[in-house]
């Protein structure tokens, strides 16, 4: 019978030596500061103390059909599953992690929690046959100002631990629509309701298809780019974010 890996084993596996080898040498020039308590890392610490990944507030959704994630979207979508990652608390380590993603330009993070999700999901059998993983885009004119997308740091980390083929940008959100973080839920709807499209989506015909974002909160983002998905024939569409709002 094939040895079964742990999620602590698999994770171990994507610890790669000379990434830890130039870690330590960059740290003898300038000390780097943990994403979630901004304390500084040890040599053999990626990103995330081992404090705060212990700490980490998990919610252990990906193995819960009735999750809380997954009831946004009753009656609106036909997913086949939904989950996060992390408990979301303002002020408090997932916060931090995600301002440091987003505003910071620390992509280290983002890697560290796309690897740290690929090792729970893939053993889930709620997810293991997924077959692509897309991040929901940005606008093309807001990820210029920014310098990438923080969703598609996420996939980045989750292929690194799983392997799933990534979609590229086939997914595309066609209009650039005013910020979410002030609206209210159906504002947030109205804003994105026609916001994506995918003009070449042959590719995933008759595919298991992750969608990937850092935060849930209304779903309203995440709705409209499984909207676009779900037009593609015989897909199946799965939501998969870092935090729960």
């Amino acid at each position: 019978m094939p040895r079964i890996l742990s999620t602590g084993a698999i994770f171990n596996k994507v610890l790669h030596p000379a990434g830890q080898l130039a870690r330590s040498a960059a740290g003898l020039f300038l000390p780097l500061r943990c994403a979630g308590c901004d304390d500084a890392l040890l040599a053999h610490e990626r990103s995330i103390c081992l404090k705060c990944v212990e700490d980490m507030p998990l919610t252990r959704f990906h193995n819960d059909a009735e999750n809380p994630v997954e009831r946004i979207f009753w009656g609106r979508l036909e997913l086949t599953s939904a989950t996060a990652f992390l408990h979301f608390d303002k002020r408090g380590m997932v916060q931090h992690m995600l301002h440091r993603l987003k505003y910071k330009g620390d992509r280290e993070v983002g890697l560290e929690l796309g690897r740290r999700m690929a090792v729970e999901l893939m053993v889930s059998p709620r997810f293991s046959s997924v077959e692509r993983i897309i991040a929901v885009p940005l606008h093309p004119r807001k990820e210029r100002q920014r310098g990438y997308n923080q969703s598609q740091v996420l996939v980045d980390g989750m292929r690194e631990a799983w392997g799933a083929t990534a979609a590229g940008s086939g997914l595309l959100r066609v209009v650039r629509t005013p910020s979410q973080t002030r609206k209210g839920r159906l504002d947030r709807w109205l804003n994105v309701k026609d916001a994506f499209d995918i003009p070449h989506g042959s590719d995933l015909e008759g595919r298991h298809v992750l969608l990937v974002d850092d935060v849930v909160t209304t779903g309203a983002t995440l709705e409209s780019c499984a909207q676009a998905l779900l037009r593609i024939p015989e897909v199946r569409v799965s939501i998969a974010t870092v935090a729960h709002a």
